[in-house]
């Protein structure tokens, strides 16, 4: 492929409008209303959103699954040891990104991270696939492996060791992160790429509403 090939793909958005009249008070319970949709159309893993942490002044993404929403904010799980746990805990500001295209909309946030309590945490892992319990214990997230053969015998190791009526224990180096949310962007694609951006920025507890150029 060539680069005009990839210059000519385009797509002429005209499925939705978003006026600010239209926006939710609360970005979060518009959030929610924009997730909603997401959940009843054939929009692939709509709970999966790009993460963006800082290493050393770079920043660095990956995409990660939603796995709650809250008053305060929106939660993940994943290993407390593995690259992005020691980003958080270096620097707790992130950014998140949900793609919707079948919706031809996208969602930005930006907020601050802090580690959920245990009880939401022990209370996921206790309602994970015991595979993907298993699989919590037997990957050392991030680091360098010698083989895809040694990752596959030290879980059938594992799966051995717990028996299948057993409880499986949360590992203590696993659990939820709280990301708290204080700016958002609703992004709706529109005709010629004028496309509807309102944000909501918190500024003294209060969030504002502002309409973005595209």
């Amino acid at each position: 492929m060539n680069n005009e090939e990839i210059q000519n793909l385009r797509k002429n958005y005209k499925k939705n409008i978003f006026h600010e009249e239209n926006a939710q008070a609360n970005p979060i319970s518009q959030f929610e209303a924009w997730f909603k949709e997401a959940l009843s159309t054939l929009c692939d893993e709509p709970n999966a959103f790009t993460l963006s942490t800082v290493k050393a002044g770079r920043p660095r993404s990956r995409v990660v699954l939603l796995k709650g929403i809250t008053p305060d904010g929106f939660i993940f799980f994943t290993n407390y040891e593995s690259d992005k746990g020691q980003e958080i805990k270096d620097n707790p500001l992130c950014a998140m990104n949900f793609l919707w295209l079948p919706l031809e909309r996208q969602v930005r946030i930006e907020g601050q991270i802090e580690v959920v309590n245990k009880e939401i945490s022990d209370d996921y892992f206790s309602k994970r696939p015991r595979g993907s319990q298993i699989g919590a214990i037997a990957s050392p997230q991030s680091q360098i492996l010698t083989s895809r053969e040694d990752l596959e015998n030290h879980f059938k190791n594992l799966e051995l060791k717990y028996a299948p009526e057993s409880i499986i224990s949360r590992p203590d180096n696993w659990g939820g992160y709280l990301i708290k949310p204080n700016y958002f962007e609703f992004w709706q694609g529109r005709e010629s790429r004028l496309h509807d951006r309102i944000c909501y920025q918190l500024k003294d507890n209060n969030w504002v509403k502002l309409r973005l150029a595209p």
